[in-house]
């Protein structure tokens, strides 16, 4: 079964790590009152899309245990207010992976809906999908979040992620990079325009792997551009970018 394998998968992690021995079922410490701790998990929703049968489980599941629900800005839900004791058992009914596994990750690819909304101007879920697909829970320097958007209007607040997929008004697609809407905000860069679906995605990846690659540990993207500046961050994603689509070529 998918669930327990994966969370075979999270123990083995989490012991490696030394993490505390709740989070072997991917449950955060929410709130300690009178003594008595509670716990919130997050189930991962690619992209925020999910079926009906899908909420159902969850609401049963939630119900069951006597968990809150709340809706995350990450686009997925958070069931929270559940025992210690009880996590183990809310994991395996729910037979979903957790949607963060470790922190220095991309924890999240926020997708908007393109496909179907009247301002967007290109089909983006699918390249979105790929990219949750591909890269989520990829281990990087620092946490790492992005966002996939059809038009300008960047519904996921794709400006303040570290880095965002975003069709610009002739449908052409550009990629934008250390945004954060922390405690401590950035603005996004934009890094390169007037892309192609199969360019974009190109160019996420080599993203990633340079980052992963020359950053610092704890370095989040956007600090690392800072520390490097823009215009070498640039200088080296479009080398290596034309390094891969040769190597494709071949």
């Amino acid at each position: 079964m998918l669930q327990k394998n994966c969370l075979k998968r999270y123990i083995i992690y989490s012991k490696e790590k030394g993490e505390d021995i709740v989070g072997n079922f991917g449950g955060n410490l929410q709130k300690i009152k009178n003594g008595k701790k509670t716990y919130g998990i997050t189930p991962h929703i690619p992209g925020g899309f999910v079926t009906p049968n899908t909420l159902i489980k969850i609401a049963e599941v939630a119900k069951k245990y006597k968990g809150v629900l709340k809706i995350t800005s990450g686009q997925r839900i958070l069931i929270t207010n559940l025992k210690e004791e009880d996590l183990a058992s809310v994991w395996n009914e729910l037979e979903m992976e957790p949607a963060v596994k470790t922190q220095n990750s991309v924890k999240n690819v926020e997708i908007c809906p393109a496909n179907f909304c009247k301002r967007s101007k290109y089909p983006t879920i699918g390249l979105g999908m790929k990219i949750s697909n591909d890269f989520h829970g990829m281990e990087l320097p620092c946490r790492t979040k992005i966002a996939v958007v059809g038009c300008r209007n960047a519904c996921t607040s794709a400006y303040s992620k570290d880095i965002g997929v975003i069709v610009d008004m002739d449908g052409k697609l550009f990629i934008t990079v250390g945004g954060s809407a922390g405690f401590n905000p950035r603005n996004a860069d934009i890094l390169i325009k007037n892309l192609s679906e199969n360019e974009a995605y190109l160019l996420v990846k080599t993203v990633l792997e340079y980052y992963n690659e020359n950053a610092q540990m704890g370095e989040k993207l956007g600090h690392f551009i800072d520390r490097i500046t823009i215009d070498k961050f640039r200088s080296d994603i479009i080398k290596e970018k034309k390094l891969k689509e040769e190597k494709n070529d071949n």
